[in-house]
């Protein structure tokens, strides 16, 4: 044990060996004072024990700790309990292509400056907080699609982001019944969000979106070679991220119904957006390719530049109100010694349709020839393959057409609305 009197701060050093003697007997005299008494913290002193330690000790500086020195302490202290206080990092995003010039732009537009993030927006308990840089991915597509820089199917495009289906009906019985046919139908319509009425953005997923020029359609049959790679930079103070995605082009679509049968289809539905509509978001199976890809599973209708094929099946849907109809499924062809893997990730989305519904033997589910899809396109299988088939979110699209429902917009078949969420919401 080292001398105490090596260590004392404010005494006069001892000369001689004798006072060196009885100064350390005095210090340990002194010292079992500053231990605690039973139930006092420690390095505390009864009265008594501190005028006797102060007069053993005359030269010793005890003191109360000023107020000065208990606000520097206090400065340095940080609240885990509080909300915590960070500079927020901007962020610029720039896209490149071969078949344009490079541009930059914030989130908020070309050229503009750097705004205020939406999340901050979402001031509810339980509000999504889109602070991942990542974000910027499904933010810069959106605008490209407004551009009329992407028109083709959403499969593989974004992927780790949410894809949605979108139905439009008027406030009112339609709405009503579609809500619940919804609830009653979570395989084949799983409920992503509901807008309020008369808005075109759906606060909770996409704060900067709109419904009425953010979904890519089209009518024309899809051009393979038709399309460019575009790099998405992301650039914060800390770190650079860099995201690749394919743009295609071709004509581009939001369909309109009226009384169960297509009237027209359109590029843009900002002028017959009904006042009091209510938009419906639908999880749709794209939303798990990211996941799928990591497994090493191939998305075959991305690998040959087509979009999904989709089939009217013989399964029912549960009626609710005036709606009726039977279930849609998409088809995914997938190497037999994986389709249990397929089946492990897609059972862990059922915000995306979940599991799948048939393997193998479409005929048992009212689908007779795979090479005539009611929707997209056909699809080839290699020899190792099994068709694998999803609910999709196309359901409503027969639905509303099988139930004359007098007015509709909805996203044309395999062109998605892409969302700021993960696709892997909720899963554990």
């Amino acid at each position: 044990m080292s001398n105490p009197n090596d260590d004392c701060v404010g005494l006069e050093p001892a000369t001689t060996a004798e006072e060196k003697r009885l100064r350390s007997d005095l210090l340990f005299s002194a010292l079992p004072a500053c231990q605690p008494q039973e139930g006092s913290p420690a390095n505390t002193f009864t009265e008594s024990e501190l005028q006797e330690l102060q007069a053993a000790l005359p030269n010793l500086n005890i003191r109360p700790r000023s107020k000065n020195e208990n606000n520097e302490e206090e400065s340095l202290k940080m609240d885990i309990c509080g909300p915590w206080k960070a500079a927020p990092e901007q962020t610029s995003t720039t896209i490149s292509s071969p078949a344009t010039a490079s541009t930059s732009y914030s989130a908020a537009g070309p050229q503009e400056a750097p705004q205020e993030a939406p999340s901050t927006l979402l001031d509810w308990h339980g509000a999504p907080k889109f602070t991942n840089p990542s974000v910027q991915l499904p933010r810069a597509f959106r605008q490209q699609v407004r551009a009329g820089l992407h028109t083709g199917p959403t499969n593989a495009v974004c992927p780790g982001f949410l894809q949605c289906n979108l139905v439009v009906l008027p406030q009112g019985q339609s709405a009503f019944d579609f809500l619940l046919f919804c609830q009653r139908n979570p395989k084949a319509c799983p409920l992503i969000d509901v807008c309020d009425v008369g808005s075109p953005t759906p606060k909770a997923i996409a704060p900067d979106s709109d419904l009425r020029t953010d979904c890519p359609k089209y009518v024309s049959s899809y051009l393979q070679n038709d399309y460019c790679l575009v790099t998405i930079v992301v650039e914060t103070p800390s770190e650079t991220h860099m995201f690749s995605l394919f743009l295609f082009f071709s004509m581009y679509r939001y369909a309109i119904y009226r009384n169960g049968k297509l009237e027209k289809e359109v590029t843009d539905v900002t002028d017959i957006w009904p006042e009091n509509s209510v938009a419906f978001l639908i999880g749709c199976s794209f939303s798990y390719d990211g996941a799928l890809m990591d497994a090493g599973i191939p998305l075959r209708s991305a690998e040959q530049g087509k979009n999904v094929p989709m089939y009217n099946t013989s399964l029912k849907c549960r009626p609710a109100g005036s709606l009726q109809g039977n279930i849609v499924v998409s088809m995914k062809p997938v190497p037999a010694l994986q389709v249990a893997k397929e089946v492990e990730i897609t059972s862990k989305f059922p915000h995306a349709h979940g599991e799948p519904i048939c393997i193998g033997r479409p005929d048992v589910i009212g689908v007779d020839n795979l090479d005539q899809p009611d929707w997209g396109d056909a699809i080839d299988l290699q020899h190792d393959e099994i068709p694998v088939f999803h609910a999709c979110g196309v359901t409503p699209q027969a639905v509303l057409m099988a139930s004359k429902i007098p007015f509709a917009i909805t996203h044309s078949p395999g062109h998605m609305f892409v969302t700021d969420m993960p696709s892997n919401m909720g899963v554990v």
